[in-house]
């Protein structure tokens, strides 16, 4: 079940893998996540002495979540996974020009994940080649249910 989804991503790169990783959050930011007060549109993913950290979320913290933690909404966020699969993307990242971008955020056995991304960036010709493909498929689609 999603929570929150970065639908830019689509828009702006090219989606090659997809990875699901685990997040660690504090308690107050479960508590707001689970709320549906998280953003993921300017959240990017980094490289940082061998390990993923996803920056840029936002989690809007919640006015009776905690009275003694002084909530920071944009600190970055540590992601994990399987040793083979960060070096795996590592490697992608540093040699072919790739990005990690996330996706979205999501609920799987009751734990909060993070879906990333192995992404490659669009230029603008691309960009609108694929608006001129969904029109063309929603005109293809009207033309359809008309008959």
């Amino acid at each position: 079940m999603s929570i929150v989804q970065n639908r830019k991503a689509f828009h702006d790169y090219f989606i090659e893998e997809r990875y699901e990783a685990g997040i660690a959050l504090e308690g107050w930011e479960v508590k707001a996540i689970r709320a549906a007060r998280a953003q993921i549109n300017d959240a990017y993913v980094i490289v940082k002495d061998g390990t993923l950290w996803l920056v840029g979320a936002h989690v809007s913290p919640l006015a009776t979540a905690s009275t003694h933690v002084t909530p920071d909404p944009l600190r970055a966020r540590k992601l994990l996974l399987h040793a083979g699969e960060i070096e795996r993307l590592i490697g992608k990242v540093q040699q072919r020009g790739f990005t990690l971008v996330p996706l979205d955020l999501h609920y799987a056995k009751g734990r909060i994940k993070a879906e990333i991304a192995l992404a490659k960036g669009k230029l603008k010709h691309d960009k609108r080649a694929t608006e001129r493909e969904k029109e063309w498929q929603r005109e293809k689609q009207r033309l359809l249910h008309r008959r």
